[in-house]
């Protein structure tokens, strides 16, 4: 299109007679029109807002993120470890009094999963003498067997362990047996993030909302009383579950961000157009997602969310910017009565002025509430 204006415009002078101004004309056509300011406004809109939301301890992969974000409709969350913290849960012990040694292997099994139950457990039981572990293993979603030089131990799901106690399916238990016997189960009371409330009415306006858990559904009615009425809650979901539970709403056309905790979620995380892990350490993290939210910053993920597609409006402002600048600068330059010396100043100046709106406009809406 732009060649086509130069060569318009210098065919018209050079009919008109005058090649002075055609010159001028097609020169200063070919200069003004220079698409820098259209090629740097996403890289640096994109940039900066990945360097403010780092800042806000959201760090994304990469700025491609930032774009998905903006397209989400339709958010699904994990429970444990992810709506639930894990700095102020209560656990309780359920059976057999454990003795020092067991409670030393208990600690050393833990010490290699990264679950959130796991973590929480082993911050729960006091310190122990470090043991070597001669073999390890975590079955997703099920729980972890350890064989150390002093014994061995499973811990985990009911089912897991292949035993079934009063009451397991209404309350969250890791069960416990060491060297092949059963001894007991430790009872985690969960405790919701703070904000979890509001967040929830405030992301419920705009999206469509889901519970998504591997746990029972013993606490289906606290959430019920807590969370917006639209909010679907489903329970007892294995990974592999999950994550056909994601791919089904992306077959719905939906655009869909996963929010876990980064590990049994890995699968679902990396099948969502989105996929956000929480993480009270962000040192721990799942290669499976596309970004990592430090955990005190869970209640501003409807800030993020808005943030996301404000950057995405930068970018379309500042195109109509550029688009209305070229506009004016080649109906001077097509009249030939735009100096080719003018029109060079002109030029990287307009490339200052996108950088410089774009930079203020993502400075400006990150001030917002």
């Amino acid at each position: 299109g732009l060649f086509i204006i130069a060569t318009a415009a210098a065919s018209y002078w050079l009919w008109a007679g005058d090649t002075h101004r055609m010159m001028d004309a097609m020169t200063t056509i070919l200069i003004v029109a220079c698409p820098c300011a259209l090629a740097l406004t996403a890289p640096f809109t994109l940039g900066n807002v990945l360097r403010i939301l780092g800042n806000r301890k959201l760090y994304l992969k990469n700025a491609i993120v930032i774009e998905q974000l903006a397209k989400v409709d339709t958010i699904v969350f994990d429970k444990t470890g992810t709506i639930t913290t894990n700095k102020k849960t209560a656990i309780t012990y359920e059976g057999e009094a454990l003795n020092e040694f067991e409670l030393r292997l208990l600690k050393n099994a833990l010490r290699g999963s990264n679950h959130p139950l796991s973590r929480r457990l082993y911050d729960f039981i006091p310190p122990q003498e470090k043991l070597e572990v001669k073999h390890f293993e975590e079955v997703i979603g099920k729980g972890v067997f350890a064989e150390l030089e002093a014994g061995t131990v499973k811990l985990g799901s009911s089912q897991f362990l292949q035993h079934m106690s009063e009451n397991t399916h209404k309350k969250t238990k890791v069960h416990v047996e060491i060297n092949g016997v059963y001894k007991g189960s430790y009872v985690f009371n969960n405790q919701y993030r703070q904000g979890l409330e509001q967040l929830f009415e405030a992301l419920a306006k705009k999206y469509q909302l889901v519970v998504l858990s591997g746990d029972n559904d013993g606490e289906r009615r606290i959430l019920e009383k807590m969370l917006p009425s639209g909010t679907q809650l489903v329970f007892n979901q294995k990974p592999e579950q999950k994550l056909a539970y994601i791919d089904a709403l992306q077959q719905q056309g939906k655009n869909v961000m996963m929010i876990g905790d980064g590990l049994n979620d890995a699968g679902a995380l990396a099948q969502s157009n989105v996929g956000i892990s929480i993480s009270e350490n962000v040192n721990v993290f799942s290669p499976a997602c596309d970004g990592i939210l430090d955990a005190s910053q869970f209640h501003k993920i409807a800030f993020f969310l808005m943030y996301s597609k404000n950057a995405m409006l930068t970018i379309y402002m500042s195109f109509g910017l550029s688009l209305l600048y070229n506009v004016v600068g080649l109906s001077y330059a097509v009249t030939g009565n735009l100096l080719p010396i003018v029109a060079a100043i002109i030029m990287p100046l307009s490339t200052i002025t996108i950088v410089s709106f774009v930079t203020v406009m993502s400075n400006l809406f990150a001030t917002k509430k």
